[in-house]
């Protein structure tokens, strides 16, 4: 009887993530109304279409010759059923997660942290991924093949560090922390090499990238009613590839066939390099300043979590340096690929056997004392400061690519979940862990194991899919030509004004 009284008098004010008794449901914001009303139509619509195109394509028979006529081809014209199927699949899927972490249908548990609930699934995740390996097509160094291994062992190891809340232990948290600089620093070496390579600066280059990053993101924000800021790796990222492109496309533009192999103009991109550098190292250490940059409407509200930009600032400041790195890792591995200073054939040692052993030496020497001195960290906010400063991204990378014979395999099981690794972090917030990543989702109560295995089959089944309709959807949004293009993107940005007006109401 105590119990229920004090849930009756508590749970509606402090808002357990464990229990749900005696709350009240939350009610819809506008921008839920009209995500819903949205989607509701979307599903509508694409019924009506099925229905209109089964009862059109019904053979009528000939008069005369009493044979059943063929409906004429239609050619060239765009077919609207493939992009409402892929929103109506997506409008099922937003339910799915509102009633997961908004309805209060399903339960949530506490994490608890023990070594074993971290290692023990950590173990038998690599043992799988090494056990499905596969020769790779190509053997130059960080190849897709290899990238998407390297994104998608990285991501199951955070899912695992998010579902067992092995933040708790400081090690474990600082060797997590240089996975997401990992992630970053891959950005700034893609897009880096993208640039360098092609020069093409093109708006459905940038357009096709933004969608790619933020489609969900945005429905999510509409959907669950969270500010954009709340998925923080998704700002992050997208700031980045913004930074990345205009220290590229500025002036004066320096490609690698503007340079070809000209002392003057690599010094000149390495010259821009530094000054991004220096841009960051102002803000870094001008707080006040990076603060009211971004204190600006509407800046802010893409900034901002629970009213001020402190996380925005935590986060960026965590990982700066990782984007810069990575961009010159790639400008200099591509150097030494152009003077072909790299072998990168089958079994190939990337460099000469001293250099190379030299080198594989240094960087498992490196590995080895990052994890005796992140297993001495006692504080999390004093290692943080340090972590910008300390990292064994290129260790890795190294260890990696130097033996050919390392270089020529990959893991298929880890590239599939490196390809979807962008949903997978996203939708754990809601679908896998619940209460905005602070419990744990129950569709079995009373059953952890089971529970465990259907919601986590459910979830990776939900990433993959969303993975495709993003693709399906990307290809629909963002034309090639620039009218259309142009049109677009007038549509997009009178929706997201609406978002913000919307937004400032409630």
């Amino acid at each position: 009887g105590a119990m229920v009284l004090m849930n009756s008098m508590c749970n509606n004010v402090l808002k357990p993530i464990d229990g749900s008794c005696c709350r009240s449901t939350p009610s819809l914001s506008n921008l839920q109304k009209l995500a819903a009303g949205l989607f509701l139509l979307s599903i509508i619509c694409f019924l009506l279409l099925g229905y209109s195109r089964r009862h059109k394509s019904r053979p009528t028979p000939d008069v005369e010759s009493g044979e059943e006529k063929k409906p004429p081809a239609v050619t060239g014209q765009l077919n609207p059923k493939g992009p409402l199927l892929a929103v109506c699949k997506m409008s099922l899927i937003m339910l799915y997660f509102y009633l997961c972490d908004r309805a209060d249908i399903f339960m949530k548990e506490q994490k608890f942290y023990t070594h074993s609930t971290f290692f023990i699934p950590l173990i038998y995740i690599f043992v799988l991924g090494i056990f499905y390996n596969e020769n790779s097509k190509e053997t130059k160094l960080l190849n897709r093949e290899q990238t998407d291994e390297w994104k998608g062992w990285m991501q199951l190891v955070i899912l695992i560090y998010h579902i067992s809340g092995a933040s708790a232990f400081i090690p474990v948290y600082m060797h997590v922390r240089v996975l997401v600089a990992a992630y970053l620093f891959q950005t700034g070496y893609g897009h880096f090499s993208y640039f360098w390579l092609k020069g093409d600066f093109g708006l459905y280059r940038v357009c096709q990238v933004l969608f790619r990053l933020n489609f969900l993101v945005v429905v999510l924000c509409v959907v669950m009613d969270r500010p954009y800021q709340f998925y923080y790796f998704v700002p992050l990222v997208t700031f980045w590839f913004g930074i990345i492109y205009g220290t590229m496309a500025l002036w004066p533009q320096i490609l690698q066939k503007q340079a070809n192999g000209s002392a003057f103009w690599n010094l000149a991109l390495l010259l821009k390099l530094l000054g991004l550098l220096l841009f960051i190292c102002f803000f870094a250490f001008s707080q006040h300043l990076f603060e009211g940059v971004f204190s600006v409407w509407p800046v802010s509200k893409l900034f901002e979590l629970k009213g001020n930009i402190h996380e925005w600032w935590f986060r960026w400041k965590l990982d700066r340096f990782a984007v810069i790195n990575g961009m010159l890792f790639a400008f200099i591995y591509l150097l030494l690929q152009k003077y072909q200073l790299l072998s990168e054939g089958k079994g190939e040692p990337l460099f000469s056997n001293k250099i190379s052993n030299c080198l594989l030496f240094g960087s498992v020497v490196s590995f080895i004392t990052y994890s005796i001195w992140a297993s001495g960290c006692k504080n999390k906010s004093e290692c943080n400061e340090m972590h910008p400063y300390i990292s064994v991204i290129l260790a890795f990378i190294l260890i990696r690519n130097i033996p050919g014979y390392a270089r020529s395999l990959y893991s298929s099981f880890f590239a599939w979940f490196g390809k979807i690794s962008l949903e997978l972090f996203i939708c754990q917030y809601h679908i896998w862990l619940a209460a905005d990543t602070k419990g744990i989702l129950v569709l079995i109560p009373g059953n952890p194991t089971l529970n465990i295995i259907i919601s986590t089959f459910i979830f990776v089944c939900v990433a993959h899919e969303i993975s495709l309709i993003t693709n399906d959807l990307a290809q629909v949004a963002i034309p090639k030509e620039s009218g259309p293009l142009l049109k677009r993107l007038l549509g997009a940005g009178g929706f997201l004004l609406l978002v913000l007006i919307l937004s400032q109401k409630d």
